[in-house]
């Protein structure tokens, strides 16, 4: 079964949350965790948002986020590299 669309808005603050796959470690060391807050930094510069609070766990990750646009889905796919 899909999972129900998300609902988008305007001038929005948003909780994300990714788990590893299998829930296996997302980043393997300090540097893998530095290119990850890059790819993220460069995710909010493009898509016009605004990380306000981070927290990087072993097997997850939690992203608070302020969108000016409606735009957290393709916001979510580019950072995943999807």
């Amino acid at each position: 079964m899909a999972r129900p669309l998300r609902i988008e808005f305007l001038l929005a603050n948003y909780h994300v949350t990714s788990r590893g796959d299998r829930r296996e470690p997302t980043c393997r060391d300090d540097d893998d965790r530095q290119m990850h807050l890059g790819v993220v930094a460069q995710t909010m510069a493009h898509f016009d948002a605004q990380l306000l609070a981070y927290c990087s766990m072993g097997n997850h990750f939690h992203l608070v986020l302020h969108t000016r646009q409606a735009n957290l889905s393709r916001l979510i796919r580019h950072r995943s590299g999807a």
